[in-house]
C-alpha cells in the first residue's frame, strides 16, 4: 500500500477504534472468560444467536429483570433475573436523595459501563433521561450493579449482575451503540392500571403505557423521544 495512503488511514482508524471503546478492567475480563462460554451455550439452547442486539426490562413488582435478544426483525426472551433490591417502592425518581428508583425509557452506552465499581458491577442506567431533565428532575449515578443493596439502584446479586454485565458487553463489542432500559413499576395492563389506582403515580404510568404496548405488540422495543415534557413513542 502507498505510503500516503497508510499516512491517510491511521487516523481514521484511531477514530473508529474510540469510537467503539468499551471500558474494561482485568476482574470484567475475567468474569467474561468465566461467564461468556456458559451464556453461549445458553443463547444457542434458546435458538438465539451470541452477536445479536440485546433490550432490557425491568419491573418493579415482581421483581424481575429481563434480557432479551434479537432474533430475526424481533427481539425474543432470553433470561429473567430477580431483582435482590431496589428502594423506594412504586413510583418514579424525582429529585436527589428521595430514595426512589426511576421509572421510565432509559439508554446505556458503552462509557456508562463501570468494571470497577465497588458493587461488583454496574452500568448507568442514565438518569435522568430527556424527559426527567425536562420536567427538572434531579439526581444521577442510578446503577444496575451487584452486592445486592440498594438506594436507589437496580441491584443483583454477584452472579447474576455478572451475566447481566457480560450480556450488554457482548453486545457493545459486536457493534450495538446502545441498550434500551425499560423500566415500569409492574406489567402496564389496565387490570393492573386499575389494581394500583388509589397510587398517585397512575396518570405517570398510564403515560408509559403507549410504549409498553408498542413492545408487547411488536417485541421490537419504541422508539422514544420527547415533545412538550412528554414520552412520545412510535
Amino acid at each position: 500500500m502507498p505510503k500516503f495512503l497508510i499516512t491517510l488511514l491511521i487516523p481514521l482508524l484511531l477514530t473508529a477504534n474510540q469510537k467503539t471503546h468499551i471500558p474494561d478492567s482485568k476482574r470484567a475480563a475475567d468474569i467474561r472468560t468465566k461467564i461468556w462460554p456458559k451464556l453461549q451455550g445458553d443463547l444457542k439452547a434458546a435458538g438465539l444467536k451470541d452477536d445479536q442486539p440485546v433490550f432490557i426490562r425491568i419491573f418493579k413488582e415482581p421483581g424481575i429483570l429481563e434480557i432479551w435478544v434479537k432474533s430475526g426483525r424481533q427481539y425474543k426472551l432470553f433470561k429473567n433475573y430477580l431483582i435482590c433490591a431496589y428502594s423506594g417502592g412504586l413510583g418514579t425518581k424525582t429529585k436527589d436523595h428521595d430514595g426512589k428508583c426511576p421509572e421510565g425509557y432509559y439508554t446505556v452506552t458503552p462509557t456508562q459501563l463501570n468494571p470497577v465499581s465497588t458493587y461488583h458491577s454496574a452500568m448507568n442506567v442514565g438518569y435522568p433521561n430527556a424527559f426527567d431533565q425536562s420536567r427538572g428532575y434531579t439526581g444521577n449515578a442510578i446503577m444496575i450493579h451487584g452486592y445486592c443493596a440498594s438506594i436507589g439502584c437496580y441491584a443483583m446479586t454477584d452472579p447474576m449482575i455478572e451475566e447481566i454485565y457480560t450480556m450488554v458487553y457482548q453486545a457493545f463489542a459486536h457493534g450495538q451503540k446502545s441498550v434500551d432500559v425499560n423500566i415500569f413499576p409492574f406489567k402496564l395492563t389496565n387490570a393492573n392500571i386499575d389494581k394500583y389506582s388509589n397510587y398517585p403515580y397512575v396518570s405517570f404510568w398510564q403515560h408509559l403505557k403507549p410504549g409498553y404496548d408498542i413492545f408487547e405488540k411488536t417485541h421490537v422495543p419504541p422508539v422514544v423521544g420527547v415533545v412538550n415534557k412528554n414520552y412520545s413513542f412510535r
